[in-house]
């Protein structure tokens, strides 16, 4: 007899179906959750930085780099070309004003010089020749006249006497007449020696005044030599510190050419470069801040060159109030320019977020510590250290400020 062979409750075929269908449901919700935007990631919250959102004193500021210069500085031209015979100081020597730095020799215009002094002493020889034979002119013609004087005078002492004597009839007309037209004819040459003499000094004055003025003039040609040559020596205008002296002995030097600079003492300055963007923003009188040895210093916009280079453009700033002690020259500082008057603002730290955020979100700490979440908010202005929020936080909100770019596209973090 047969025994019943009691038969399977799942074949091979229907496990394989069932298997499947769970691996495809499974499939299913894994797409769904990753399209859904649950994702999540445990991070250490060690290795994270969580900073509070917080109501404070808020300026917008910009940090830029400044290099101290002295607040006058004065350049050392070559006012004459000529070979570097002399050095009477080295690069870095303190300098009181007139002081020489240097001589340079110029035997083409020393020679001018001389040839100059020359024509001075001739026109000089001259001139006193014109005015001792221009004297002697004069008191020729001053003897001439008090010839002509006297004559006049002894005429008309004759024509007087005729006159009366011919009234009288004791002599006769031809007398008269003749002593008459001698008196007329001596009236004559007074008139014309007086013209003569007139004349005469009038000549002599303009004579004497051309003169005076081409002597003066060649005397002030010669002076102006006399300056180009002694510009030959180098001296410092101003009193201060000799810089960048760029001369050897031997060395020709051409008119014009930079020979050094004298940096004034009494001050300094920073010139400082900020990026073209915020061109229209800066402008004199705004302030900037600096800490040096732990003590915060203050300078103010004084001058704002326009000019672009390099997509930057420079201000100087000077120190408003007490200068660091032990400051020098060439020395870099870190500056913090204000762009705008202190308020009270809701405040983020800046942080590595906003690099891959763009400002646009954060992830916000739970109220229990445990995990951050993914909120939307909006950034306003901003300084070194924060971000002004104008939309998204509250004061008191825990957020994740450190970089994002180990997370990828996680919508929420568990905090371990």
């Amino acid at each position: 007899m047969d025994v019943p062979i009691k038969k399977k409750q799942f074949s091979k075929s229907r496990i394989a179906l069932i298997g499947g269908g769970i691996a495809l449901i499974g499939l299913i919700a894994f797409v769904i959750m990753s399209t859904s935007g649950g994702s999540k990631l445990n991070v250490a919250k060690e290795r994270i930085s969580m900073n509070i959102v917080k109501n404070d004193v808020f300026q917008e500021n910009i940090p830029v780099n400044g290099i101290v210069l002295p607040i006058t500085t004065i350049y050392l031209d070559a006012l004459e070309g000529g070979r570097v015979e002399e050095k009477f100081v080295e690069d870095g020597a303190i300098m009181k004003k007139g002081e020489p730095i240097l001589r340079l020799s110029n035997t083409d215009l020393e020679l001018s010089l001389i040839n100059q002094e020359t024509s001075v002493y001739n026109l000089l020889t001259q001139m006193q020749i014109s005015q001792n034979a221009a004297r002697q002119n004069t008191i020729n013609r001053r003897n001439q006249f008090t010839d002509v004087e006297n004559s006049l005078i002894e005429a008309k002492r004759l024509y007087d006497l005729n006159q009366r004597l011919y009234d009288k009839d004791a002599i006769g007309r031809q007398d008269y007449e003749s002593s008459k037209n001698n008196y007329e004819y001596q009236k004559e040459r007074m008139q014309l020696a007086k013209q003569v003499l007139k004349q005469d000094s009038i000549s002599t004055k303009q004579e004497v005044g051309q003169s005076q003025s081409s002597y003066a003039r060649t005397r002030s040609a010669l002076e102006l030599m006399r300056k180009k040559v002694g510009d030959l020596v180098v001296r410092a205008p101003v009193d201060g510190q000799l810089t960048s002296l760029d001369a050897e002995i031997g060395q020709s030097k051409n008119k014009g050419e930079r020979l050094g600079q004298i940096d004034v003492l009494s001050g300094f300055k920073v010139r400082v470069d900020i990026d073209e963007h915020y061109i229209s923003r800066i402008y004199s009188g705004q302030k900037g801040t600096f800490t040096f040895n732990n003590k915060q210093y203050t300078l103010v916009i004084k001058k704002v060159f326009t000019q672009v280079a390099n997509g930057r453009f420079q201000v100087d700033m000077h120190f408003d109030g007490d200068i660091p002690e032990g400051i020098r020259r060439g020395q870099n500082l870190q500056i913090r320019v204000a762009l705008s008057a202190e308020k009270q603002a809701l405040l983020v730290a800046k942080g590595g977020f906003f690099q891959k955020t763009g400002g646009n979100w954060i992830f916000k700490v739970s109220e229990d510590g445990d995990t951050a979440y993914k909120v939307n908010i909006r950034l306003g202005s901003q300084n070194t250290e924060y971000y002004e929020v104008l939309e998204g936080l509250n004061p008191g909100d825990q957020v994740v400020t450190s970089s994002y770019d180990s997370f990828g596209d996680t919508e929420e973090l568990i905090l371990k």
